[in-house]
């Protein structure tokens, strides 16, 4: 493994020394996660900015001036799409005045275009809570959706910055031989997980439960976004008598009473995941971000 990272590097460095000096692809990610991709797939090629921190919820990001003023200069636009940044993604763009980056230019790239939808609702009724048109947004929980979106965005970084095309097909190969092998670790890792009842305090996980085989049987918010009352909270508690949960998990962003609630009414115990990169201190990209998720899951069920 360390042979081909060094012949990949050998020839990532002889390539750009190749390519001709220009300035770096200035992106503008969405979310931590995209913006960590970006990074994997651009290095030095790309100048990255990211609009919003694993503690916000990225449903309702504020279209600051300074956050406009990013977009005003960017040369390309990572989300995640399906509807996630629809609250506030539309003002960023009218604001910025940037053609480049208006939906249905290259420069537009929304990540859940790439991957399969899970909870796509059937019919719509904004009385429901917030639910998504497209399905769950919350496609990065999932590894394999990530090395989906890597292969797309990295034909979309050639595309966009053509004199480059070499070292970003080079950058991205690399990557997904690597994010490939940490996947079939962590697979390998997360057996114990399989078939595991869990509680949640948002429907935000679903794509993670997907691939680890968990079980969700609670939910604790009533709609999506509406945040539980005590009496909710109640029934909750007593229909995980007939189906026990073994942990409930809620994200770092998310305020925590109401899955702590839970774990002091059932004894069930509590799993803050970082839902995205920097949201725990170990989480620092994207690798360690999985790492993280599988190590606090496995630790609340041993």
């Amino acid at each position: 493994m360390n042979s081909r990272r060094t012949f990949f590097a050998g020839l990532f460095a002889l390539v750009v020394s190749a390519a001709p000096a220009h300035a770096a692809l200035r992106v503008l990610a969405c979310e931590p996660e995209w913006g960590a991709l970006v990074q994997e797939l651009g290095g030095p090629l790309v100048e990255v900015s990211v609009a919003s921190t694993a503690l916000q919820d990225p449903h309702q990001i504020q279209a600051r001036p300074s956050l406009i003023a990013r977009t005003r200069n960017a040369d390309l636009l990572v989300c995640t799409g399906a509807e996630l940044e629809i609250g506030w993604l539309p003002v960023l763009l009218q604001q910025s005045g940037n053609a480049k980056l208006q939906p249905g230019q290259p420069a537009h790239f929304l990540a859940a275009d790439f991957v399969p939808k899970l909870e796509v609702p059937t019919q719509l009724d904004r009385a429901q809570g917030d639910v998504h048109a497209a399905g769950n947004p919350h496609i990065q929980t999932d590894p394999r959706n990530i090395a989906l979106v890597a292969a797309a965005l990295g034909a979309r970084l050639q595309q966009l910055d053509a004199a480059n095309a070499a070292a970003y097909r080079i950058r991205l190969q690399d990557f997904q031989q690597r994010w490939q092998q940490a996947v079939q670790r962590w697979s390998a890792q997360a057996a114990p997980l399989k078939g595991v009842p869990v509680a949640s305090q948002h429907k935000a996980f679903g794509y993670l439960y997907q691939w680890l085989g968990l079980v969700e049987v609670a939910v604790l918010e009533p709609k999506p976004g509406v945040e539980p009352s005590v009496a909710h909270l109640q029934q909750v508690l007593a229909a995980l008598k007939a189906k026990p949960a073994r942990l409930v998990v809620h994200a770092a962003y998310q305020d925590p009473r109401p899955s702590n609630w839970l774990q002091q009414n059932a004894g069930v115990p509590v799993v803050k995941l970082p839902f995205t990169v920097g949201g725990s201190e170990r989480a620092k990209d994207l690798f360690s971000l999985f790492d993280d998720t599988l190590e606090r899951l496995l630790a609340a069920t041993q």
